[in-house]
């Protein structure tokens, strides 16, 4: 098999050439052909726009609409579809900004039980092919589908475009596919043709794939990095190859060495859903300094949401929250908090997070912010009993809880809370 029918999942392999147009079975232009489409078993599943999908899948009078899901005018927009991207809007974003860009936007508030609810749907479906999951967040994941052929009488490929077909007609969300021989690969093929896309990049093709490409395709490679690497003349990953490995290494030390193996597609992490996992977070630099502390606080909302989400689908907790602030002149701070019992909620990780912001006197300008949870745990530990300084956040806890099971079942607008309102 070199070629895979996405609409009927029908194999075959092409008769006449890379000039195929439609499936031969059902004649569906949905095809994917590649040399190596049944020798690959590695793959990363993102779903597309995860959160503006659900709000137009449960509000079908969205649907031809731009829509941003995020805060007021004063915060930043968590995510959106892809009608308002093409107006420029970004996550991240404040949403002052995203509406001039976009005026016509619906925006609605993140319903995150909904959110988490959908994406255990998902996760059900991925463990019926296998049990080598490792989870990102509630919206992407690795699969190793290594050996499963014979299991599921298909090659990977094939079970692939199954899952993505099963969650569009069960779930009406829709997802891409990045399918190759190792981790870094694969998410960066998902990337390739989004959204509804299926990529594959082969072991063959992987260094030419690779020689015009940015650094900034390479994992770990941000603003500080890449403004390091092109300091030394580095800006491709062909410039990045021309380097020994070990003057990289003396360099940039065990990035260095990282950046020698990934820039030749070399990654030999697995994929583990038993994968330790010591911290979870998520920071954002800002494209323009910010001073203004009400702004701050809605990027602050939008990463704890993120932290959240991702313990979520990891079922974590954590004891620790942990806040990051980075100044103009890139002076970084940390400051942490330890809680009297471990969190996955995103209301109290932003609520800690918030008061370790408000107890840093430095008016900035910032350049960076970011939040997350330390010391780990099961989520069957998390917010089980309260603080002796805030008697009512065990309380808070418990309701926020029967909140999002309520909301779960019965929809967002079963229960509003009045900050929603304001």
């Amino acid at each position: 098999m070199s070629a895979l029918c996405r609409a009927c999942l029908a194999p075959f392999t092409p008769g006449f050439g890379p000039g195929l147009k439609r499936c031969p079975a059902c004649r569906s232009p949905r095809i994917i052909s590649h040399a190596e489409l049944d020798q690959l078993s590695i793959a990363h599943m993102d779903c597309d726009a995860f959160y503006a999908s659900v709000e137009k899948r449960d509000h079908p009078e969205y649907r031809d609409q731009p829509l941003i899901v995020g805060g007021g005018t004063r915060g930043v927009v968590s995510t959106c579809c892809y009608i308002a991207r093409i107006k420029g809007v970004r996550s991240a974003m404040p949403m002052f900004q995203a509406l001039k860009l976009c005026p016509e936007a619906v925006v609605v508030k993140p319903r995150m039980a909904e959110y988490v609810a959908v994406s255990r749907e998902i996760r059900k479906m991925m463990e019926a092919l296998t049990p080598a999951i490792e989870p990102l967040s509630l919206d992407e994941a690795f699969l190793d589908l290594t050996g499963t052929a014979r299991l599921h009488g298909a090659p990977p490929a094939v079970l692939l475009a199954r899952l993505v077909k099963e969650m569009e007609e069960r779930l009406g969300i829709t997802g891409s596919i990045g399918l190759s021989h190792n981790k870094f690969l694969a998410k960066i093929a998902s990337d390739l043709d989004k959204p509804r896309g299926f990529s594959v990049i082969g072991k063959e093709e992987t260094e030419a794939f690779l020689h015009d490409k940015p650094v900034s395709i390479l994992w770990g490679v941000g603003t500080a990095t890449r403004a390091a690497l092109e300091k030394a003349g580095i800006r491709r990953i062909a410039d990045l190859k021309r380097w020994d490995r070990v003057d990289l290494s003396a360099r940039f030390g065990s990035m260095g060495d990282r950046l020698w193996h990934l820039s030749r597609g070399l990654d030999t992490r697995r994929v583990s859903r038993d994968e330790v996992v010591k911290s979870i977070s998520k920071e954002t630099t800002f494209s323009e300094d910010i001073t203004d502390r009400e702004l701050l606080e809605g990027h602050l909302w939008r990463l704890a949401e993120q932290v959240s989400d991702r313990a979520k689908a990891r079922d974590l907790a954590g004891r620790t929250v942990t806040l990051k602030l980075k100044s103009a002149s890139f002076a970084s701070i940390t400051r942490r908090h330890s809680l009297a019992s471990p969190t996955q909620m995103a209301d109290r990780i932003f609520r800690e997070a918030a008061a370790l912001m408000a107890a840093y006197k430095d008016p900035g300008p910032f350049r960076l912010i970011g939040v997350g949870i330390a010391d780990l745990c099961p989520n069957d530990q998390a917010d089980v009993i309260g603080d002796l300084l805030d008697p009512d956040a065990g309380r808070r806890a418990a309701a926020e809880l029967a909140t999002d099971k309520i909301r779960a079942k019965f929809g967002h607008d079963a229960i509003i809370k009045g900050r929603a309102l304001k």
